[in-house]
């Protein structure tokens, strides 16, 4: 999720529930109509935050996001959480910069020659952006979200208990065996160090249905960059590698222990079922005659 106004893609849609709202609705509304529940912070980094008065489970206010994934400061005091956030150019400002650099000596056809190279080579690249946050999703398996929308209340209230218990546990696992930071100077022969970090702060919001408008219980949680190193008390960003890495084995973790909870709870089996591909049709016969 890049830094700036990268939040605003959250509070459009995901804090609001996948939906599109306008970003000039009060978000304390959008929830008494939407039936959207707020979200919540995850994670034992959020004790890092101010005097230590942020908590887990607290709610998330619109304010807080502004100004951890969008300006990478401290949600209740403003202050800055080590370095700011990077700021690139445009891919335009780029192509200006380069051609604004050409000799004036080329002809009218090397000129444009070298413009439609300059171009081709910055538009590839892209445009960057600093990284704010990560947003992973954990969705619980079909089954289950249609077991939760045909159960009566209590049924529904134990299977979203199983549910965010078991994304607790990989926000724990994420804590323990993943999240890290890096320390020292790559360049000039200098040497880099993967170090531990102070937890993590992430924002959790549930939803009950895909955009599709059927049964789809799933969390979307969303790691902030910012970390507060063990090993000096700076903040630093999170190493994005294991970031990335991990997302198949935190998915496989959280579907795992989601099972082992709902089979203690209810009682109930699993089998594994290939995805359904649709008809398919047959060319024609390998084998012969």
């Amino acid at each position: 999720m890049s830094a700036g106004d990268g939040y605003e893609y959250l509070l459009r849609s995901v804090v609001a529930g996948d939906g599109n709202r306008s970003l000039s609705t009060p978000l304390t509304r959008y929830y008494e109509e939407a039936g959207t529940p707020p979200g919540y912070w995850l994670g034992t980094g959020v004790h890092a935050f101010g005097d230590g008065q942020l908590t887990p489970g607290a709610p998330v206010e619109e304010d807080q996001l502004a100004l951890l994934l969008g300006q990478g400061r401290d949600p209740l005091t403003g202050d800055q959480l080590g370095r700011a956030f990077p700021k690139y150019q445009s891919v335009a400002d780029r192509i200006a910069s380069r051609v604004a650099e050409l000799d004036a000596g080329l002809t009218g056809e090397e000129r444009e020659v070298e413009v439609a190279r300059i171009e081709a080579e910055e538009t590839e690249k892209g445009k960057n952006r600093a990284v704010a946050g990560y947003d992973y999703t954990f969705s619980a398996p079909k089954s289950v979200s249609v077991l939760w929308g045909i159960a009566d209340a209590g049924t529904q209230e134990m299977l979203v208990e199983a549910h965010h218990a078991a994304v607790a546990e990989v926000v724990a696992l994420l804590e323990r065996e993943v999240a890290a930071t890096r320390a020292g100077v790559a360049a000039h022969d200098g040497a880099v160090a993967q170090v531990d970090v102070a937890g993590i702060a992430a924002t959790a919001y549930d939803h009950w249905d895909s955009r599709c408008g059927d049964p789809q219980l799933h969390t979307h949680v969303v790691i902030s960059n910012k970390v507060k190193t063990l090993l000096d008390g700076k903040w630093r960003s999170l190493d994005s590698r294991p970031m990335h890495a991990a997302v198949v084995a935190l998915s496989e973790h959280y579907n795992a222990v989601l099972a082992d909870r709902l089979t203690g709870t209810f009682g109930i089996g699993w089998e594994q079922r290939a995805p359904w591909r649709g008809p398919q049709s047959i060319v024609g016969d390998r084998r012969g005659s």
